[in-house]
This record gives C-alpha cells, sequence and structure tokens, in this order.
C-alpha cells in the first residue's frame, strides 16, 4: 500500500472533499480523484461515501482512517527523530504563543538567541490557532492551556498577573456595578475565559461596547476610551494613556505552559531554546 495514497486518503477524510484535499496537499482535483479510485481498487472496498455534505467515510474507510493515522504518526516521528540527530545550531525553529506574549516577553529572548546562534531563524506564530505537537505544525508552544497529549513534554513557565485598565482618572468614576461603564473584552469565541467571567461578575450592569482575540488591539483600544479591558500586567502596564483600576480583587492570574514534543528533545536549537526561554522567563512570572 502506497504512503503517498494513504496521505491522500488521510486528506479528504480530513478535509470533507476532493478540492480541500487538493489545497491541503498542494495537487489538483483530478489527481486526489485518480489516487483515491486507485487505492479503492487496491484494497478492494469503496472507502467514502458521496453525499452532499462532502465525503463521508464508509465503515471500510473508517477502520483504514484508523491504521492510516497511525503510520502518519510514525512517519512524523522518524522526521522529528532525525531532526534530533542534527549537531549544528542551524535551520527553522517554529514557536507558537500569544501575540502579546510574543511581542512583549518572547521577543527579546528570541532577539538574544539569535544572536547567540545566528544560524537558526526563528519563525514566531501569533495566532489563537492551538498548535499541534505531534503534527509538527510547532516546534515549542507556549500557551495558558496545560498540554494533555502524552507524548508532549511540558512545563509551566510563569504565572502572568491581570489587572483592569483604563483611562487616567477612570478609577474614581467607576461604580459598583458597573452602571455607565464599557467594557472591552475578548472575542465570543473566547468568552469564558476567567478574565471574561471575572469582569463581567464584578461589573454585572457594564455594556460591552468591543470585542478582540488580540491582546494588543484591545489594550489600543482601552487607551482611546472606548471601555475598561482587563489585560495582563506586563502589557497594560507598558501600553501609553492606560492606568490599573482598582475594582476591589485583582482579575484571576494565568498560568503560562511551555511544551514540545518528546522526539524532539535531543534537538540541539530546541533545547538551548528552551533553556534560555526558562532561564529569562520562568523566574520573572514567579
Amino acid at each position: 500500500m502506497d504512503w503517498s495514497d494513504l496521505r491522500i486518503f488521510l486528506a479528504i477524510a480530513r478535509e470533507g472533499s476532493l478540492g480541500g484535499a487538493a489545497r491541503a496537499l498542494g495537487q489538483t482535483q483530478p489527481t486526489m480523484g485518480r489516487r483515491l479510485r486507485a487505492l479503492e481498487r487496491q484494497v478492494g472496498h469503496v472507502l467514502f461515501q458521496r453525499t452532499q455534505h462532502g465525503f463521508v467515510a464508509t465503515d471500510e474507510g473508517q477502520a483504514l482512517l484508523v491504521h492510516a493515522e497511525r503510520m502518519e504518526i510514525e512517519s512524523l516521528a522518524a522526521i522529528r527523530e532525525l531532526s534530533g540527530a542534527e549537531t549544528r545550531l542551524s535551520g527553522l525553529l517554529r514557536v507558537s504563543c500569544s501575540d502579546w506574549f510574543g511581542s512583549l516577553l518572547l521577543a527579546p529572548v528570541i532577539a538574544e538567541f539569535t544572536g547567540r546562534h545566528p544560524g537558526v531563524v526563528v519563525e514566531l506564530l501569533t495566532d489563537p490557532r492551538l498548535y499541534s505537537l505531534p503534527h509538527r505544525d510547532a516546534d515549542c508552544v507556549m500557551r495558558i492551556l496545560p498540554f494533555e497529549d502524552p507524548d508532549v513534554v511540558s512545563r509551566r513557565l510563569l504565572r502572568t498577573h491581570y489587572a483592569v485598565y483604563g483611562r487616567p482618572g477612570l478609577g474614581h468614576a467607576t461604580p459598583g456595578d458597573g452602571a455607565g461603564c464599557h467594557l472591552v473584552l475578548m472575542d465570543t469565541a473566547f468568552g469564558g475565559m476567567p478574565d471574561v467571567q471575572w469582569i463581567t461578575r464584578r461589573l454585572p450592569n457594564a455594556v460591552v461596547a468591543a470585542r478582540s482575540n488580540s491582546r494588543e488591539t484591545q489594550a489600543r483600544l482601552c487607551a482611546l476610551g472606548v471601555g475598561l479591558a482587563v489585560l495582563p500586567r506586563p502589557m497594560g502596564d507598558a501600553t501609553p494613556g492606560i492606568e490599573p483600576i482598582d475594582l476591589g480583587e485583582p482579575p484571576p492570574p494565568r498560568d503560562t505552559w511551555l511544551g514540545y514534543h518528546r522526539d524532539m528533545r535531543r534537538q540541539p536549537r530546541l533545547s538551548r531554546f528552551v533553556e534560555l526561554v526558562v532561564a529569562r522567563l520562568a523566574a520573572a512570572g514567579s
């Protein structure tokens, strides 16, 4: 069974269409269809039902999917193991974290690291997606959710404290129930985050004026007078035109976790980077 055909099978199963699979793999839709038909002839079964909602795996397709995913994991593990055998500090290091964390806390560490190891290119990804370490979407991830995958090596990196911010002079004019106040919150997809629940509970009569999944945008909107915002202290304290507001108790702090796949633990450029990140940030957030 040709592994390249199984990669196409996996892409169709995940994307639900030949067109989506073609875009994911950088091939053409006719090629997807031709290779799928060849695989179905080889295994002697129809692997997908063509429905109005797209391609849906048959029972035989579901059975094959389990094994194909295992083969993919082993293939990626082999690639990681070979990468880990490198001895020179060179190549690409893909790192993921939130926007504010990357610009304020991680950028100085990256600058120091690239100064020490100019042969390594650090690619920083700062968007809200949860990048997969087993699928090598990223080599190192820093996020506020603990890692549950048993193949991921992780540790608590630091604890970040938060505060409510507003334009100077607003602290004395903020009613206890938030009546007449406006808020700048995370977008609705992140409405369950602890800081959102905390501020809406503390100021139940406040009006939501704006939302954004970017902390930097929230800070800018706060400085422009759109409303109060709960921000990480490192970001809020560094933003001109806003100051902390005391509502009687601070918002809940958040832990940041660092993780990487265990197959990469012997990768020199990754281990050196993790060592520097921990040295510079772990003590600062304790």
